[in-house]
């Protein structure tokens, strides 16, 4: 009966690695489709909406289309990338569990770049083009989609620079301790 409790506590912890990457996948994707939605069904393709004309030329909602990947490029190639999304999907739901749960930075930013992923997937399989509507002063129009992949991409790089430094300093504190031994 041990084996069968143990399987049933390893089925428990697993579900529950999973709960975090699924609830923010799943909000960001929520958010994603709706605004895009919004967008296709309020806006002519092309069309541009200006919430606070105060904001101009910084702020600008546009319905546009995109075929290609982040920021324009490689258009054409969305048969590519729809296959890439779910390749980076399976990818990060299978090394998911193995990321220590006191990692919630690489949790977050797993989350955040599987609904990124997803949610432009969902548009290349059913618009047949990702909706971007949101541009910023001169930059790429975009959506909540780019902008999770973008963000998790930045916690990842955060985590990165935190645990270097975290190490360094554990570093230097053992050196310390081993010259004070001597």
């Amino acid at each position: 009966q041990n084996s069968s409790e143990e399987t049933s506590s390893n089925k428990t912890a697993l579900f529950r690695s999973y709960v975090i990457l699924l609830l923010v996948a799943f909000t960001s994707i929520a958010l994603d489709q709706w605004s895009k939605m919004l967008v296709r069904d309020q806006l002519a393709f092309g069309e541009t909406y200006i919430p606070w004309p105060d904001m101009l030329p910084i702020l600008r909602i546009v319905h546009w289309g995109n075929e290609g990947a982040a920021f324009g490029m490689f258009q054409g190639g969305g048969a590519v990338f729809a296959l890439l999304a779910i390749v980076v999907a399976l990818l990060i739901i299978f090394y998911f569990p193995s990321i220590n749960h006191e990692n919630w930075l690489i949790r977050m930013a797993m989350g955040l770049q599987l609904g990124g992923a997803l949610g432009n997937f969902i548009d290349r399989i059913t618009v047949g083009y990702v909706t971007d509507w949101l541009a910023i002063h001169r930059f790429y129009v975009f959506n909540i989609a780019d902008a999770s992949i973008t963000v998790g991409a930045g916690l990842l790089i955060l985590f990165t620079i935190l645990a270097e430094r975290s190490e360094r300093k554990l570093k230097r504190e053992q050196e310390g301790d081993a010259q004070l031994a001597e």
